[in-house]
């Protein structure tokens, strides 16, 4: 299978409704969840940690915190599983991934808003 051809394939299920994200960001991904025979949309709202990879297997890591509890989910960006991105809060922060966010708690697990 030729790159050309790989290329085109993936090309018509790449989103173009994206935002534009980076690590920091807070967002709200509207997930699709397969339960018995039905299908709903679930809300996962949390802060950005990573960006990984490119084109049509680009992921990002989202982490919120829950009951007290850190949870992290990872979503394919181009999946059909997801069904939009919204972008609610841009984060300043001076690294791309931000593993240390994990450790914090209280007031030291603020990100301040980014201006620009």
């Amino acid at each position: 299978m030729s790159q050309q051809l790989l290329k085109e394939i993936t090309q018509g299920q790449i989103k173009t409704d994206v935002p534009d994200m980076s690590s920091g960001d807070t967002v709200a991904v509207h997930a699709k969840i397969v339960e018995g025979g039905k299908e709903r949309v679930q809300v996962f709202e949390g802060i950005v940690i990573k960006l990984q990879g490119g084109g049509i297997s680009q992921t990002v890591t989202v982490r919120k915190i829950f009951q007290g509890v850190g949870v992290e989910r990872t979503f394919l960006i181009h999946s059909p599983r997801v069904a939009k991105f919204v972008l609610k809060r841009k984060g300043a922060v001076r690294r791309a991934r931000i593993y240390y966010f994990r450790s914090r708690s209280g007031k030291s697990a603020r990100i301040r808003e980014d201006r620009r």
